[in-house]
């Protein structure tokens, strides 16, 4: 990097520290830092959601896997705008309406504690590793374009990822995300329209690389790109960092609204992606995959404008880990906190818990990454998906679609059969067929045998009401 790599850069994180101190200023209460005081506009839901979605795999991760298999990297954003879709098609009104804080919340009143606490302590484990994960990457782009020490790069990292959200709550996300949005737009947008250029169109992509590997959206076989794309769907709907941003909104029609503008806006952002992984495949064949996009930025762009992409594609990162601690901390205050701990600690005392546990989370991560855990932290990411997905998504999707049907024993049960299958499936079947899919079908199974158990028991209730007295 040279000087004006470093302008760009610094202008650019001046800029979202500064809206993530505005965005505190917003917040007067826990209710404001949770949901945003049930204020927001279809912006602030759409920047919160972008903000957390799009983070290093769909960035630098979507390029490297374009370096690799071209367009099978698009389902890492094709699966995210399906899911947003869905969100507002399918479960915004819903989960608008009920009211709740957070997603155990629903499931409590549908299922019961226990439930809400299988759900609080297993999707937290997966959030957290996604954060590590994230904070992993973030170091490892900091140390690749700069001479930044590893321990220096953890400690920028988690002061940013601090003034990304600390202050302000879903307001910091919203706003913050909303900037980063269009930074990110500008920076990918520009760097695909000019790799598109560069090569002479799509002509001069499909005369130079096979059909079959880099231009089939199943190109690592339809069993693991359809299931990378599903686990990302079941992200999108059952993580409380995206229903976060559904309650935050004013109204349900604005909640819609911001579900749509993300899933519209989403997969425009692999796009740029992997049309510079595929150019970096022609051009730098012999590079590191993980590089192809910092390298493309270094080597191809101005550097004032380079470094204000490469600042994007860090806070990009940063923003993505900030808003899952952020769910994580709405779920520790409002389903754990204030149930078994304080009941009625006061609105001061629980808004200075969440901002701890949010902090006390971002710390605790960043002491897990300072070890040699990469290794562990890819090998073991299946878990993250498969916790953050699978747990969940079927309980609430039946509570939305058959409440009262289904036992809470049998809901409680789904949670845990689910992860379980996924994680004996990996190293099983793991290189043919994402385990997900068995996750999912044990966890749905359960839920049917309940619904069953249910329906039988209510025609029996029914026929005794029936029956002559003395029968």
């Amino acid at each position: 990097m040279t000087t004006p790599h470093y302008i760009g850069a610094v202008l650019v994180l001046l800029l979202i520290t500064g809206l993530g101190v505005y965005a505190g200023s917003r917040v007067k209460s826990s209710g404001d830092f949770t949901v945003g005081g049930r204020r927001a506009g279809a912006g602030i839901v759409a920047g919160s959601i972008i903000g957390t979605f799009v983070g290093g795999a769909s960035t630098i991760g979507t390029a490297q896997l374009a370096f690799n298999y071209g367009f099978s990297a698009w389902w890492f954003t094709l699966g995210g705008g399906i899911g947003c879709l869905i969100l507002a098609l399918c479960y915004a009104k819903p989960l608008h309406d009920s009211g709740v804080m957070t997603l155990p919340q629903m499931l409590s009143r549908e299922y019961g504690r226990k439930a809400s606490t299988a759900t609080v302590i297993l999707t937290s484990l997966g959030s957290f590793l996604s954060i590590v994960a994230q904070l992993l990457a973030s170091v490892a782009l900091i140390t690749s374009i700069s001479g930044i020490s590893g321990p220096l790069a953890t400690l920028l990292t988690v002061t940013l990822m601090i003034a990304y959200v600390l202050f302000g709550g879903v307001w910091g996300a919203g706003i913050v995300g909303m900037a980063k949005t269009a930074l990110l737009f500008a920076a990918l947008g520009i760097s695909g329209i000019l790799a598109f250029y560069w090569q002479g169109g799509l002509s001069g992509f499909t005369a130079a690389l096979p059909a079959d590997r880099f231009f089939s959206l199943v190109a690592r076989g339809a069993a693991v790109d359809l299931g990378a794309g599903l686990s990302i769907i079941l992200g999108v709907l059952a993580s409380q960092s995206y229903i976060q941003a559904i309650l935050s909104a004013r109204t349900v029609r604005l909640a819609k609204s911001g579900a749509l503008i993300s899933a519209a806006l989403i997969p425009l952002v692999g796009t740029g992606g992997i049309f510079v992984g595929l150019y970096m495949r022609l051009h730098a064949p012999d590079i590191s995959s993980a590089a192809a996009l910092p390298l493309f930025v270094l080597q191809h762009l101005p550097p004032l404008f380079g470094g204000v992409v490469l600042a994007t594609l860090l806070i990009t990162v940063v923003g993505t880990a900030a808003g899952i601690a952020l769910g994580l901390s709405a779920m520790f205050c409002n389903d754990i906190y204030l149930v078994y701990w304080n009941k009625n600690p006061g609105d001061k005392k629980l808004l200075l818990v969440s901002r701890l546990a949010l902090a006390g989370t971002l710390l605790a991560a960043a002491l897990f990454s300072t070890g040699n855990l990469g290794s562990l932290i890819l090998t073991w990411s299946f878990l993250a998906l498969g916790l953050r997905g699978v747990v969940p998504f079927g309980a609430l999707t039946t509570a939305i679609a058959v409440p009262g049907r289904i036992p809470g024993s049998y809901a409680f049960a789904s949670m845990l059969v689910g992860p379980a299958f996924v994680m004996a499936g990996k190293p099983l079947i793991g290189a043919v067929i994402d385990p997900l899919f068995f996750g999912l079908a044990a966890s749905l199974l359960v839920l049917l045998a309940g619904y069953l158990k249910q329906s039988a028991s209510a025609r029996q209730d029914a026929e005794v009401r029936r029956s002559p007295k003395g029968d």
